[in-house]
């Protein structure tokens, strides 16, 4: 009896060290601990903001891709927040989705037509309401600065495959490497080797990520043939949807039974998209099944709870407050070591 005492006494004191020592990690780290171990919560369903997380309520409140919206997401309790990366006329890395400025900025023109000193003259604006912020196009150096100890950033290239090398080292210069999920889309074995070549160039350290659509892979084999390839500790899925399709009922053949078995075994997250496509239908990524389904349509339980009932781990998603609240209401959310834990309703029955 003293035996079970002492060792209950010892896991004890061991659990509340652990809980101490994770307390007193940063931020990033503590995600990167759930992004780097997915089978240890399959429970918690992460939301990575698209664009930085711009919206909420279907409204823009922040410009797309800016630092203010960053620090929106941070504060809501996104995990992650998907940036886009192009270059300047000089090589410099900025911050930009589309190849022109005029949807985002007060500039007109193309990014690669600009210095990076022309590009700091213009301001970025909200999309939607037109309003003009004081914040400029931001590097990708500024932009992992603002990151940094604090969230996971994933850097969607618009670039070309070997230019990801650059972006990795200017986040090793800052010592956040590990922080930064780089992602390219996969298809067949040529593309396969092609990106792994890439990647073996650029060294380890950094998240890579596959992208795996359905339009041209149609089984979770393919999926095993990439772990094999990269051990990846995600992978995106996407159910394309045609302009007259209706909503999906099984999340198409890549979210699958086998799906799931495979991720379990390679011990990787199911990332989900759930933001929308502009002119194309609701759900273009998701089966139908996206954001304006759960936010205009007032649906969450259809999107994100579709998707989290499919294995999916990570959500992308252009609402990110809203799918964060609806998560953790609905028991898919496990809160970290700084957040409090939602009280447990008060149990009356007698254990008698």
């Amino acid at each position: 009896m003293r035996t079970i005492w002492l060792s209950l006494l010892l896991s004890t004191a061991l659990a509340a060290a652990s809980g101490q020592s994770l307390a007193g990690e940063t931020r990033a780290r503590q995600i990167l601990d759930r992004f780097e171990h997915a089978n240890q919560w399959r429970d918690h369903v992460m939301v990575a903001a698209h664009r930085a997380g711009s919206m909420q309520a279907g409204k823009t409140l922040y410009a797309e891709n800016s630092i203010a919206a960053v620090e929106g997401s941070i504060a809501m309790g996104a995990e992650i927040v998907e940036v886009d990366i192009r270059r300047s006329k000089d090589g410099e890395f900025v911050v930009m989705h589309d190849s022109w400025l005029d949807r985002t900025t007060t500039c007109k023109g193309e990014v690669v037509k600009y210095t990076l000193a022309e590009l700091k003259t213009c301001r970025l604006v909200v999309e939607g309401t037109g309003a003009i912020t004081n914040e400029t196009v931001s590097t990708l150096r500024e932009m992992l600065l603002a990151t940094r100890d604090r969230i996971l950033i994933n850097l969607d290239n618009k670039l070309d495959v070997g230019d990801l090398s650059g972006m990795i080292a200017a986040a090793r210069d800052l010592g956040m490497a590990e922080q930064v999920i780089v992602k390219e889309n996969l298809w067949n074995s040529q593309r396969i080797s092609a990106v792994k070549a890439a990647m073996d160039a650029i060294g380890g350290g950094f998240q890579f990520m596959p992208i795996i659509a359905d339009d041209a892979v149609h089984d979770a084999g393919f999926a095993e043939t990439v772990d094999h390839a990269f051990s990846p500790r995600a992978i995106e899925l996407i159910n394309w949807r045609a302009g007259a399709e209706t909503l999906t009922e099984t999340g198409g053949p890549l979210f699958s039974t086998r799906m799931r078995a495979a991720a379990v075994r390679g011990n990787w997250h199911i990332w989900a998209d759930t933001y929308a496509i502009v002119n194309k239908p609701g759900g273009f990524l998701a089966g139908g099944r996206g954001d304006e389904l759960a936010v205009q349509a007032s649906l969450p339980r259809e999107s994100w709870g579709f998707w989290a009932d499919r294995g999916a781990t990570i959500i992308q998603t252009d609402e990110p407050k809203a799918a964060i609240d609806w998560l953790a209401a609905n028991g898919f959310r496990v809160p970290y070591a700084d957040e409090a834990r939602a009280a447990e309703p008060a149990s009356t029955a007698s254990i008698n």
